[in-house]
């Protein structure tokens, strides 16, 4: 038996009560135990509250603590089996999961351990019951002795309640209600007992055990003669389709579906016939029309919901309509002799097939109904092609006013109470139209064809009935002027098809396969040839006919093939034509390549992304898909794209960020003309409006650091003294100048929406200065932060002791928070940001607001202080002991490794500090020193700080410089002095590099100079070595030797001599195409979920890793993690960089699935800092990866070098 805490047992037994408290009506309510039981068993089909209840979300819990992680494995090993096989449906993988859960020995062991725990929680309760009853007997007695000589005269107690008689039918009166209705009942009774049956709650009378002799009785009853007592039955019918829940109201459905079945079926009704027509004041019309119309209403409601509930459930919903509507009678010789089946009783209910076009909808229940009508009920599609072939026939044979005596139901209001065979015939076909139409717009709907019809040689292909289509627009009668015209066209041949043709034409797969080709096409212009050849068209072509041609012809002339088809035939295309095809399929080929970082620095090697991206904006400008082969989302090409600055350069020349700031500006400023004057804008619940969140997350995959670099760098704000309020942003400046850098009156005056719109620009703000380079250009270039200062200062208000008061609103809370982020830098546990969102209370932003320099210091966190020196350590003695042995080579640097690997799994926390200064020294010189290790040769420089010293830092690093030193005294690393230290060190680092560079002509102001952003890499390592300027710099240039700086420091390679030309003037660094290529690739294999995940939300994985490779990792992870991140990929290899980025996304991935489902993504990852990873953590993992990896990954990365062909 399970051991069972006091506190847990209380804390069940609470959840027990309030889970049976909520059930208690339901439950006393059952006539059996069974009963309850079975309501208990589908307590989450009928219960609202189900997953509220704290007893279901225990047990959800338990059972997620329990089985999760064996769950997650068995549904990624499904869905990598399925990418190699069939698809199958989300059924098939929920029944496949759970059979092997059920089966496996975790599944047993939890049951077993969960029986036992709720077997001492039960017998708990039971006893604690059995002595509340007993206390609750006796204070029973008291009462009733102190009450003893009262007396009541009330009859009517609080147990008396609609529950209690709920609990008296279900127990005994059901049983007597069925009695009652019996035939031989009198008429009272019957009527009485029927009453009753309809007053109580359906889902009683569902619940009881008679349910099932009850609707095998109901179903018999529908035919009674009375006509009030079928009506009152179907009233208990539609009530429980109102009322019930699906797994209810379909067992009443199939029962009325059966019913009708077995009335059509039956010789013994009298069912009108082709011959005599519809009298609808009939009786009998009268009550087989009105079940008919309860079917029908439930037919349109129940896609609405259906969807919620097992597919079984709809399936037989499904296939009992589908069966209904395919009785057919033995056909008489005389069609006129025909009886009537079920469909012409539909058709008159629902002449436009409307529940057709609600079940084929959504493709759950379309690819249910397309299944069965292909095995079972293809006859339902035979006989509507059959009825649009004869009445097809009829057009061509009969006198115009022959033919519209068929049309007349639909257009004379006066005739209302009778329809002739002729016109029952025309509402056949009307509805046999619509539902071919319907069905014609899905592939699997097309696959149906062709049909093989009675009497008829040849099968019915899907041209042959697309020809028949375009004949029924020439051929069908017109709409007489004296009738309703309007009222008729809605049911005119004509004008049904011509409807159904042109939504045809409207999407792509459907128009190919069906109208684009020669025979429709003739069939459409055919008419026109006689005309223009003088010669007589068909009999009734009118004026109207043409007009509906035309409106066809003309949205096939919209479309490139399609007009290509009309101009040249479906063989035949002109040579300029056939160049353009085949350029677009090698461009279209090509852009495949931009899906992977590798495949877009070929791209850009071979001088092709221009062209490419400019086809590619030209496909999103004509709504097409890009990549035929839909391989790659239109959204991740572009984020890789704008990953580089030659991919950001192409976007902007091809037009596409104007194009994207185009319609940001419409969404955010304009809104839609149409709709303005009469339905005014509301105001936005969210901080970005939904209308704007699409345009949002573009410009925040658009907006990486190269991107921003060649697209503002050294521009200047316009800052005009006015502007247009019909001036539309075309350029990125414009952004910032119109939503961001709200500096002067002109700029606010020019918003419609000046808060929403200004919010917006400083969402955007927060999120691209997470780039720190992107941060640190924008105040060098715009003084971001001294803007949001003087706007925090103007937003103030001067109380009566000379004190100001900052106003709290959504812009000042935001600009607060955005002037946290961007001036405290630190990892998760090192800075506080204040939140977005004000809290309930009388104080709602107790967060400090401040209007110049320092923050408050509310936002330090004072939980960091600098590391202890740890070289004491046993453990740690014994690593160091290691540098000192004068082993093998190999041997001595595989040993330095395993202890690292030991120490970094057992005690990470010492390797930091001036430990971690001493480890990484001896081992790099080591290295250095070591012609195998080394990759790059070495380099002669003699140059001194005073060589030096009057050499300039670009701004960007001057404030780099700046932001260094601030976290280094935060950590308490660095000391006063720091600041110019650390300026020389970068100063000697750009004339070391600047000796290795190559002499580069380019058009692109990332290769017009030295490397654009702050050198994170050495700053980093200048806090690591405790400020000491000398041991930095002596340092890198032992480590610049080595293949790890190619890829910890990214300024290294930065227009290197030691790269190909045509990698240099890609502009892109081997971190991206080499590092994040292989960060993406693994991602696919390793954890596959997070892989589909960034692919739905248009992110490329390699994007945000650049991000964080280029700042170290800074502001993402706290600094003894920075510190674990650099140790390890110096100490076991560069591919490492990968290992640990695969570590993170495996870290993160139940938050990358949630941020995917609500659609932010991007916003998560780049403003989120990593919360609860530790590099330590997941050290065997990264083990793994190593041995399944590394000879791909350091093959590649050991060709960097080497010329690709």
């Amino acid at each position: 038996m399970a051991h069972v805490s006091g506190e847990v047992e209380v804390m069940l037994q609470a959840m027990l009560r309030q889970l049976f408290q909520s059930v208690k009506e339901k439950i006393t309510g059952a006539p059996s135990l069974e009963c309850a039981e079975e309501i208990l068993l589908h307590l989450e089909e009928t219960d609202e509250n189900f997953h509220n209840y704290e007893f279901v979300k225990y047990l959800r819990q338990y059972i997620c603590n329990t089985l999760g992680s064996m769950i997650e494995e068995e549904i990624e090993k499904w869905t990598s089996d399925q990418n190699q096989g069939e698809e199958f449906g989300y059924d098939t993988v929920v029944q496949h999961v759970t059979k092997r859960t059920q089966e496996s020995k975790e599944y047993k062991e939890m049951m077993h351990s969960l029986k036992n725990i709720m077997m001492i929680v039960v017998d708990s309760m039971i006893n604690k019951f059995e002595e509340d009853e007993m206390q609750s007997q006796e204070r029973q007695k008291k009462i009733q002795k102190e009450k003893s000589n009262s007396y009541c005269t009330d009859n009517c107690s609080d147990s008396d309640s609609s529950f209690g008689q709920s609990y008296k039918f279900c127990q005994g009166k059901l049983q007597l209600i069925l009695d009652q209705l019996d035939p031989g009942q009198p008429k009272e009774v019957r009527y009485e007992a029927l009453q009753t049956l309809c007053s109580a709650p359906p889902s009683d009378v569902l619940n009881c055990e008679n349910w099932t002799t009850l609707c095998e009785k109901l179903t018999v009853y529908l035919s009674d003669p009375d006509p009030v007592f079928s009506d009152r039955i179907l009233k208990f019918y539609a009530q429980t389709f109102t009322l019930s829940p699906l797994h209810m109201t379909k067992e009443i459905y199939k029962s009325l579906a059966k019913y009708l079945e077995l009335y059509f079926l039956s010789r013994e009704n009298h069912i009108p016939t082709l011959s005599t027509g519809i009298d609808i004041t009939n009786p009998n019309v009268i009550h087989l029309l009105k079940k008919v119309r309860l079917l029908n209403e439930y037919q349109k409601e129940a896609p609405s919901f259906w969807i919620r509930h097992p597919e079984k459930y709809m399936e037989e919903i499904v296939e009992s309509t589908l069966s209904l509507l395919s009785v057919k009678h033995d056909q008489s010789h005389l069609v006129s002799q025909k009886i009537l089946d079920p469909i012409y009783f539909l058709a008159l209910v629902d002449t436009k097939a409307v529940w057709f076009k609600k079940w084929m909808h959504a493709y759950y229940s379309r690819t249910a109904v397309l299944r069965l009508i292909e095995k079972k009920y293809k006859s339902l599609i035979t006989t509507a092609v059959q009825q649009c072939v004869q009445y097809f026939e009829l057009c061509k044979t009969m006198k115009a006013d022959e033919v519209l005596g068929h049309s007349k139901p639909c257009g004379n209001k006066q005739k209302t109470f009778y329809y002739s065979g002729q016109e029952l015939q025309y509402i056949y076909f009307i509805h046999s139209l619509c539902l071919l139409g319907r069905l014609l717009i899905y592939t699997q709907g097309r696959k149906l064809f062709p049909i093989k019809l009675k009497n008829r040689k040849d099968s019915v292909s899907l041209a042959d009935l697309l020809v028949l289509f375009t004949q029924l627009i020439y051929y069908s009668p017109s709409c007489p002027k004296m009738t309703s015209p309007g009222h008729l066209e809605n049911y005119s041949p004509a004008s049904m098809v011509t409807e159904i043709l042109c939504i045809l034409c409207d999407q792509k797969e459907c128009a190919i396969e069906c109208l684009y080709n020669n025979t429709v096409i003739e069939a459409l212009l055919q008419p026109i040839h006689h005309l223009m050849k003088g010669t007589k068209a068909a009999p009734n072509c009118s004026e109207t006919a043409l007009i509906h041609v035309a409106d066809i012809l003309a949205r096939i002339a919209s479309v490139e093939e399609g007009l290509i088809l009309l101009l040249y035939g479906e063989n035949m295309s002109s040579p300029e034509e056939k160049s353009m095809a085949c350029e677009e399929n090698l461009l279209d080929d090509l852009l495949n390549f931009a899906a992977t970082p590798k495949g877009l620095q070929l791209l850009q090697r071979t001088g092709a992304i221009n062209e490419c991206v400019t086809f590619m904006f030209s496909q999103y400008a004509k709504e097409l898909e890009v990549s035929r082969h839909k391989k790659f989302g239109y959204v991740v090409l572009v984020t890789h794209v704008a990953s580089t600055a030659a991919g950001a350069v192409a976007l902007q020349s091809s037009g596409f960020i104007n194009a994207l700031l185009t319609e940001l500006w419409a969404n955010l400023e304009c809104g839609r003309d149409d709709v303005r004057v009469t339905h005014p804008k509301s105001t936005p619940v969210d901080p970005i409006d939904r209308s704007c969140q699409k345009s949002f997350l573009a410009l925040v995959n658009l907006l990486s650091y190269p991107a921003v670099y060649e697209l503002v760098g050294n521009q200047g704000l316009p800052n005009k003294e006015e502007y247009s309020l019909r001036e539309v942003p075309t350029r990125v400046i414009d952004i910032i100048d119109r939503l961001i850098i709200l500096n002067s009156e002109a700029k606010i005056r020019s918003l419609f929406s000046y808060e929403q719109s200004h919010i917006f620009g400083l969402r955007l703000l927060s999120v691209v200065c997470c780039d720190l380079d992107t941060l640190l250009l924008l105040e060098a270039q715009y003084q971001v932060s001294e803007m949001l200062l003087n706007a925090q200062e103007e937003n103030t208000l001067e109380t009566s002791d000379s004190h100001r008061d900052f106003i709290i609103d959504s812009l000042s809370v935001e600009r607060n928070h955005v002037l946290v982020r961007i001036n405290l830098i630190g990892g998760p546990m090192e800075r506080i940001l204040p939140p977005r969102i004000l809290e309930k209370g009388d104080d709602p932003y107790p967060w400090p607001m401040f209007s110049s320099y320092p923050l408050p210091n509310c936002y330090l966190s004072d939980g960091v202080t600098r590391n202890a020196d740890l070289k004491q350590d046993n453990d740690l003695g014994k690593l160091l002991l290691h540098f000192k042995m004068s082993d093998k080579q190999t041997e001595w640097i595989e040993n330095c490794r395993r202890q690292f690997c030991k120490m970094m799994k057992a005690k990470p926390d010492i390797i930091s500090g001036g430990a971690l200064v001493e480890l990484l020294e001896k081992f790099v010189l080591h290295l250095s020193e070591s012609p195998s290790e080394c990759y790059f040769p070495s380099v002669e420089y003699t140059a001194t700080d005073a060589n030096v010293k009057n050499e300039n830092l670009s701004s960007v690093q001057q404030l780099g410089v700046k932001m260094t030193v601030r976290y280094g005294k935060f950590l308490n690393l660095l000391r006063d002095g720091a600041e110019n230290d650390l300026t020389l060190v970068l100063k000697h680092c750009e004339r070391f590099l600047k000796q290795q560079q190559a002499s580069v002509k380019s058009s692109l102001l990332c290769l017009q100079g030295s490397y654009t952003g702050h050198d994170w890499f050495v700053s980093s390592l200048f806090i690591i070595m405790l400020g000491d300027k000398d041991k930095t710099f002596r340092f890198l240039q032992q480590f610049s030797r080595l293949l790890t700086s190619a890829f910890l420091w990214l300024p290294r390679l930065h227009i290197s001599r030691y790269l190909p030309i045509d990698t240099i003037e890609s502009g892109i660094h081997p971190v991206y195409f080499c590092s994040t290529h292989y960060i993406e690739m693994l991602l696919k294999a390793e954890v596959p979920l997070v892989f589909s995940a960034f692919h739905m939300s248009g992110f490329a994985p390699s994007q945000i890793c650049l991000q964080w490779i280029t700042q170290c990792f800074w502001n993402y992870l706290d600094w003894i993690e920075i510190c674990h991140y650099i140790a390890t990929c110096i100490f076991l290899g560069p591919d490492y960089q990968v290992y640990i980025c695969i570590a993170i996304f495996k870290h993160l991935q139940q938050d990358i699935l949630q941020h995917t489902q609500i659609q932010d993504l991007q916003v998560f990852l780049k403003e989120e800092a990593l919360h609860g990873f530790r590099v330590s953590d997941y050290f065997e993992y990264m083990e793994i990866l190593e041995q399944n990896y590394r000879p791909v990954l350091l093959r590649d990365m050991w060709n960097i070098r080497v010329q690709s062909t």
